[in-house]
This record gives C-alpha cells, sequence and structure tokens, in this order.
C-alpha cells in the first residue's frame, strides 16, 4: 500500500517536471525525496503562473503607455525671417480649435497673432522669443513651438530643436532657400531632427515653388520630393493633389475651414502621375521595401507609399515637401495631416542620457512613464509669478507637490505648480508624463539643467550656444534706477545664454554683448519698457580676438622678498598655436617630471596663465587657441606659495606673447543681399570697399542675390547705405560664420588706437 501511494506521488512528480520544463534528473543527481519533490515542483507552478501574470500586467501597461504616446508629436516652426512661420501656427491654432478668430501678425486690429505675445513682437511683426502651444488634431496631441527666424536670435531655434522631435521647415515661395534656412537645416541636422518643409506663400506674384524644391536638394543637399502638386499658383492658387492618397483639395469658407475632396482635374492628370513617379522613385532610393515594390513594377498602392515615406522621413533620409499660403488659409490642414503621417511620436526618436555614476556613460531612455524621472530644463523666462522654466520630460511622470532633484546642483526641489503653456497663457495640470512639454514655477535652475526623481544620476546633453560677436556699453541715465537696472541684466543673462554682462576694467562702464545690432538693442527697448529704465548706449563695439601664429619659450622666475615671508616662483614651458579645428579654445599641459615644482602649485599656474589669456596686449582681446605646455621650474621650501606661481605664469605669458607673433582675430559675417540687377554693380563696389570677399552671385528673376564674406566691423549703418544705393529696394540678412584674421594695415590701425586710449 505504502509502494503504491509513493509510486503514484512519484508519477506526479515527473508530470509536474514535464510540465514546468525542468531539467531531467541524471545520475550525477541524486533523486529527492517524493514529498520534497512535490512540494519544489507545486512551487515553481505557482511561481511561474505569478510570473506570467506579472508580465503580462507589465506588456498591457506597456502597450497602454506606447498607444498613448504614438498620438503625440512635437514639432517646432523654423524658417528665414518673413516666411510666414507667425502665421502658420496661427491657422493651426485655429483649425484645431484652439482659437477661435484669425489676427495677422502686425495686424490693423491691433491683436496681433497669438504666438507674439510681446508688444514689442507685435510692433516689430517678428518675433523674438520662441513659443510654446500644444493643440489636437484628430485625436493626436500636437506640441508646437514657434521659433524666431531673425538670426540674431539663433539660441531660441537651437533649444527648441534639442528637445523637439520632429519640425516644419518653412521656405517662401518666391524667396526660396535664402541664408537663415540653411542656418536652420543645419541646426536641425545638429538635433538629429526628422523634418518636413512647407511651400508657403503660393498665392504671391513669382511663386514657384519646383525652383523652391531644386534649391533645397542642391543648397540644402535634401534628399526630397513633393507629396503634393498646387492647382494653379499666385492669383489663380486653387487648391492642391495629393500624390499619395491621389485626391485634389480645395478649401473653401471665409477662412479656408471646409475641405472638397474630389477626383484629380483631367488637364492635371500627366503632371500628377510624373510628380508621383517621381516621388515613388525618390522614396525606393531610401527604402529597400519600396524599391522592391518599383522594381518588380508592381503596383504601389496609397498606404504602402504612405508607410515608406514615414520610414524613410524618421530615419532622416528624406524629406518630403508640402505646399499651400497660410495666408490665403489653403494647405494648412493638409500639412497637419502630414505631421501626423510622417513626423515621430515620442518613442521612435532614439534619446538617450549621461550616467554620472558610471563615467557618463550613454543610457537610452525608453520614454516609458513608469520609468524613473529624467527631464530637461530647456528654457527660462522670467514671469508674474517668478522663474518659468520650460521641462521636456523623456521618462518617468512629473506631478504638482513632487520633490525632484537638480543633477546639475544636487538641490532637491519642490515643484509648486505645474502647467500646460499656451503662448502667454498658463493651463494649471495635476501630472505630465514622458512626451510632454510643460512648465513649472518656483524652480531655480539654468538653462540646460536636467531633473531626476532621484532614482537615477543622469544628465542630458546640452545645447550648442554660439559665442556672442557684438557689444555695447549701456549705463542707466537716472543713479536712482541702478537697482532695477541690474535686475534687468540678470535676468535677461540667465534667460538668454547668448546675451552676456561684463565690467570694463579701464573705464568701468558695463558691457553687454550679443549676436548683433537688432539682439542688442531689443534688449535695450526690453529694459526701458518693463523695467522703466532709460539706459544710455555707447557706439556698437566688435568682439575682436587675438592668437598666436608661432612656438614661443617662456622660463620666468618670481622672486620678491620684502621682510617675512617672500614669494619664490619659477615657470619653463613653451606657449604655442592649437591646430585648426581643435574645438577649445585654451589648452593647458602638464609635462614635469619629478618634483621640480610640487602638484599642488600646478593649478594655480594654470589659472595664472588662463587669467593672462583673459587680456592679449595687442588690444586688450581674449586670447583664443592657444597651448601652454609647462616643463620645468623651480620652487623654494619656504617662499613658494600658489600666489607666487600664479603671477609667475601672468608674467610668463606676457615675456613670450610678442615672440609667438600674435595676430588679431575679428568676427566675418556670411552676408545675403538681394537687390534689383540694375544696382548689382553699385552694391558689389560696396562690398569690395568694406574689404568683404564675394563667394557667390545668383540671379532671381529680375533680382541679383549677392553672397559674400564681410568683416562685422564693416558692416555697422549697412541697412542705411544698401537703402540709399538701391532707392530702398535692397535687403539683407547676415550671420556669424567665423573669426578670421585682420590685415596688416588693420592690425596697426587698432593697435595703435588702442595705445592712445590707454595713454589717455
Amino acid at each position: 500500500m505504502a509502494r503504491s501511494a509513493r509510486s503514484s506521488t512519484t508519477r506526479l512528480f515527473y508530470t509536474l517536471c514535464s510540465s514546468t520544463k525542468r531539467t531531467p534528473l541524471t545520475p550525477q543527481h541524486p533523486q529527492p525525496t517524493p514529498v520534497a519533490a512535490l512540494l519544489a515542483g507545486n512551487f515553481q507552478l505557482r511561481h511561474y503562473a505569478v510570473s506570467s501574470a506579472t508580465a503580462r500586467v507589465r506588456e498591457e501597461k506597456d502597450a497602454v503607455w506606447r498607444e498613448s504616446l504614438e498620438k503625440v508629436r512635437n514639432i517646432g516652426i523654423s524658417a528665414h525671417i518673413d516666411s510666414g512661420k507667425t502665421t502658420l501656427t496661427e491657422r493651426v491654432l485655429f483649425y484645431t480649435g484652439r482659437i477661435h478668430e484669425i489676427h495677422e501678425v502686425r495686424g490693423k486690429d491691433g491683436v496681433g497673432a497669438k504666438m507674439d505675445s510681446m508688444d514689442l513682437e507685435r510692433e516689430k511683426g517678428i518675433t523674438i522669443q520662441s513659443a510654446a502651444t500644444y493643440c489636437t488634431w484628430k485625436d493626436y496631441q500636437v506640441n508646437i513651438i514657434d521659433t524666431p527666424g531673425h538670426v540674431d536670435f539663433t539660441i531660441e531655434v537651437e533649444r527648441a530643436l534639442r528637445v523637439l522631435d520632429g519640425a516644419i521647415l518653412v521656405l517662401c515661395s518666391v524667396g526660396g532657400v535664402q541664408s537663415q534656412s540653411i542656418t536652420v537645416d543645419r541646426q536641425m541636422r545638429r538635433y538629429d531632427v526628422p523634418r518636413l518643409a512647407f511651400i508657403n506663400k503660393l498665392d504671391r506674384m513669382g511663386a514657384d515653388p519646383w525652383k523652391v524644391l531644386n534649391q533645397a536638394r542642391s543648397k540644402l543637399r535634401h534628399h526630397s520630393a513633393a507629396v503634393q502638386v498646387p492647382i494653379g499658383l499666385e492669383d489663380d492658387f486653387k487648391g492642391l493633389i495629393d500624390l499619395v492618397q491621389s485626391k485634389a483639395y480645395y478649401f473653401h469658407g471665409s477662412n479656408g475651414e471646409k475641405i472638397v475632396t474630389e477626383d484629380i482635374p483631367a488637364d492635371m492628370e500627366a503632371i500628377t502621375s510624373e510628380k508621383r513617379r517621381e516621388l515613388i522613385e525618390a522614396v525606393s532610393e531610401v527604402d529597400d521595401k519600396l524599391a522592391e515594390s518599383f522594381l518588380n513594377d508592381e503596383p504601389i498602392s496609397s498606404a504602402d507609399l504612405e508607410a515608406a515615406i514615414r520610414r524613410a522621413t524618421i530615419a532622416r533620409k528624406f524629406v518630403p515637401f508640402f505646399m499651400g499660403s497660410a495666408f490665403k488659409n489653403k494647405g494648412v490642414q493638409t500639412l497637419l495631416d502630414g505631421v501626423l503621417s510622417y513626423l515621430p511620436c515620442p518613442v521612435e526618436v532614439s534619446n538617450y542620457a549621461l550616467d554620472q555614476t558610471k563615467d557618463e556613460e550613454k543610457v537610452t531612455l525608453t520614454g516609458n512613464p513608469s520609468g524613473p524621472l529624467v527631464a530637461l530644463a530647456f528654457k527660462l523666462e522670467e514671469g508674474r509669478f517668478g522663474q518659468l522654466t520650460y521641462l521636456r520630460i523623456y521618462e518617468g511622470v512629473i506631478r504638482k507637490g513632487d520633490f525632484i532633484i537638480n543633477v546639475n546642483t544636487g538641490k532637491k526641489i519642490k515643484i509648486p505648480r505645474l502647467v500646460r503653456m499656451h503662448s502667454n497663457e498658463m493651463e494649471d495640470i495635476q501630472e505630465a508624463h514622458a512626451g510632454q512639454i510643460v512648465a513649472v514655477f518656483g524652480v531655480d535652475c539654468a538653462s540646460g539643467d536636467t531633473f531626476t526623481d532621484g532614482s537615477v544620476k543622469y544628465t542630458m546633453t546640452s545645447m550648442n550656444v554660439p559665442e556672442p560677436v557684438m557689444s555695447l556699453a549701456v549705463s542707466p541715465v537716472s543713479k536712482d534706477s541702478g537697482g532695477q537696472f541690474s535686475k534687468a541684466l540678470n535676468r535677461f543673462q540667465k534667460e538668454d545664454p547668448t546675451f552676456r554682462v561684463g565690467l570694463d576694467a579701464e573705464s568701468g562702464e558695463t558691457i553687454i554683448s550679443g549676436m548683433g545690432e537688432l539682439h542688442l538693442d531689443i534688449y535695450v527697448e526690453r529694459i526701458r519698457r518693463e523695467y522703466k529704465v532709460e539706459a544710455q548706449v555707447g557706439k556698437p563695439r566688435v568682439n575682436f580676438r587675438e592668437t598666436i601664429t608661432k612656438r614661443a619659450d617662456f622660463d620666468y622666475l618670481h622672486k620678491k622678498q620684502s621682510g617675512g615671508q617672500g614669494q619664490y616662483g619659477r615657470v619653463i614651458g613653451y606657449v604655442e598655436p592649437l591646430e585648426p579645428g581643435s574645438g577649445s579654445k585654451f589648452e593647458f599641459e602638464n609635462m614635469l617630471v619629478g618634483q621640480t615644482v610640487p602638484s599642488n602649485y600646478v593649478p594655480a599656474i594654470e589659472k595664472g596663465f588662463r587669467e593672462a589669456a583673459n587680456s592679449g596686449s595687442l588690444i586688450g582681446h581674449p586670447v583664443e587657441n592657444i597651448r601652454v605646455v609647462l616643463t620645468d621650474g623651480a620652487s623654494h621650501n619656504v617662499d613658494s606659495s600658489e600666489l607666487a606661481f600664479k603671477l609667475a605664469s601672468i608674467y610668463a605669458f606676457r615675456q613670450c606673447y610678442t615672440a609667438a607673433k600674435p595676430i588679431i582675430l575679428e568676427p566675418v559675417m556670411l552676408v545675403d543681399i538681394k537687390v534689383p540687377t540694375e544696382f548689382q554693380g553699385t552694391v558689389t563696389g560696396d562690398i569690395n570697399k568694406r574689404k568683404g570677399v564675394i563667394i557667390g552671385n545668383d540671379q532671381e528673376g529680375d533680382d541679383s542675390v549677392i553672397t559674400a564674406n564681410v568683416p562685422l566691423n564693416m558692416m555697422f549703418g549697412y541697412s542705411t547705405s544698401l537703402r540709399s544705393m538701391t532707392q530702398g529696394k535692397g535687403e539683407f540678412t547676415m550671420e556669424y560664420r567665423e573669426h578670421a584674421p585682420v590685415s596688416g594695415d588693420t592690425q596697426t590701425q587698432l593697435v595703435n588706437a588702442y595705445k592712445a586710449s590707454k595713454e589717455s
């Protein structure tokens, strides 16, 4: 009886083993007692069931958050000045129901576009600050950042593109690819942002979308094709043909809100089939799946073509071109459809953080709301209720009242208020999850700081910040307003990384530096309007730099004895120019052998050289592209100190600087000038007088487009000169290109002027 019970138990055990796929027992592994085996099998079964249930719940949760994130798009709208970005955003907000009436940029009704909330923006008709909003289109949530087009506010574009998943590049159908279009496109490449292009203003005289598309291929090196064909142009612009769906769309109603879908007009079937084949060929070159169907002459359905365009666009191998006229309310809704169809959702973009606990090892962020919180502060604004910090959440969830950690400073902060922005309006929310763009109040931080929930120590890579190229001396007219003046400068410096404030050591003047005349003028005007402080402004100054052209040795002994402990420090080594494109502006290399100089004095030596490089002896401007190598030195047991070695380094730098053949560098601007052809000769002659180098001269209809590299020092007051030379018909844009050596005669003039100012 006992044997029978035991044998049935053993059979049950083996059945359990086989059902849980346990490893069969071998002679090397003695068989356990039957009861122990039975218990073990039961435990495994229960464990397996619990694990399966947990995995199933996790999968269901993952599916839910993935589905919600697939319905999110984070996009930016960027372009050259006056291409219609803000007008386009205004239409997007209207069609998605976020606003109920359309107002124009610099409109006659005095209201102005929703996204231009600053008085200065409405007066001048330009965007100065990027503005964030969100809207819903066909059950998708679209977060939008409208960015400035003027090169002086390029940091606004940089920080927007740093946190966005996709972008719309707006191009004017008449102006085509202009200088700032190239800059914006380069910024999109820098941050690996997939993009659509929108050829705007098809209602204008001289509109030519095919010319613009060809310019994009040649100037921007876009692998691109049109996904739409316009029905008529200029005054005859009626609607659009969608090449993917093979349908014609017309926009009726007072604001183009009624979309009528019809068959393709008979007279346009030939151009439609030609452009559709061109689109399929272009996408086939970068998408293997479509290429297979195309090469096998299989019919390509609308769904297959749409999926292929989406894959190629997200992989940044293709740029689909949409068309329309935002001002005339045509083509905006189909562009919104394109955003949903072709631009990525947050989980389709690879974002990574740097793990500070593992020597900045790259960690891929999945975008999972149940993961640890990782958020980047990309923009700061001083609001009515204190500092407003814009955050892009990359992982996890952020809630009102939560405590978060600023990884860069280590501070623990509580979130008192969490909002979503609609231009300058705020909507309070209780929580936000990965993939969203929100703003928080009462969080003291800097632009580029990373926040986590404390469970991880991740930082996000920051955005590229260009160096200022121009300076102005400013001072308050009334001494009583000094406090407000300082408050304004501190706020603007915190908000805008390209706006710098310094003090001229000799004159004691406050110096503000920025990206150009307009940039600094806007800040001076904002000091007057927002802080009620009238400011005196000096002449604009160019931010020159100095550098060396050859190696020079130094051997300097700083020795001072005047009762009590003296000062003793000797440094020996050489300075040399850094190789072009090295990336850094100053390098210090310690090549000391032995203990001729104790290692604790080396940081003081480096500090001394860095301090000396802040002011070159030619014109007192910072010295760049220099490597200092320390090879030997001497110290004294009693008299050596950090101060002695720091002073020895400063004097050593001055001693060898002249022998290193220093030169002056000046900022050179890339200038794009568009003038009627009749004035081309006059304008070209004037550029040569300004020591400019003409690098391109294209013809666009009746206009000449001249591209030149011109020293910034020679460009002051150019807008007035150009107007007088061209009877007010010329226009130009310029952006910083590089610092380049000045000519010999200019260097002599600058050095003599600097000496004269010091003597006086």
